[in-house]
């Protein structure tokens, strides 16, 4: 018989000790920079008007190279999500459960992440979760990067 879920459990990174990515000036600098401000700031087509995630010199759907940076609200709704029971990479080997997830950005595109909360939640819970909504929330890794984690607004 296969063991009963862990509850997913409440998360306040205040002491981040996991992986820190290591931010590309030319591709994604705006997103970082927003980041250390409490801002989501996401690339925008110029031709097309269509916002997209991840960051990229090219326009995913129209492919113009005319891109700029717009300051997001930072919202969106859950779209899937997946209880992480275990992992390997350094800081989330001692984690488990945790959820990963999608969100549907406000803006139209899609962005992974993880999901930090709420209080005990069965994982099993989460299903009646899809759709609702969620809010950014930046955690400080040090003090060029803040990183990205999603809290369901409810």
């Amino acid at each position: 018989m296969a063991d009963t879920p862990k509850k997913v459990k409440e998360r306040k990174l205040t002491d981040y000790k996991y992986p820190i990515p290591d931010p590309d000036p030319y591709t994604s600098g705006p997103f970082w920079e927003g980041a250390k401000e409490g801002k989501l700031m996401l690339p925008r087509c110029e031709d097309c008007n269509r916002a997209h995630w991840y960051p990229r010199i090219i326009c995913p759907f129209c492919y113009s190279r005319s891109i700029s940076w717009f300051e997001a609200s930072g919202e969106g709704t859950l779209y899937t999500f997946a209880v992480q029971q275990r992992a390997f990479a350094p800081g989330w080997s001692e984690e488990g459960p945790y959820v990963t997830c999608y969100i549907d950005l406000n803006e139209g595109d899609r962005m992974f992440g993880v999901l930090l909360g709420g209080a005990d939640i069965e994982p099993w819970d989460l299903f009646k979760k899809i759709g609702s909504k969620c809010k950014i929330e930046f955690v400080k890794a040090n003090d060029d990067v803040h990183v990205p984690f999603w809290r369901l607004a409810e």
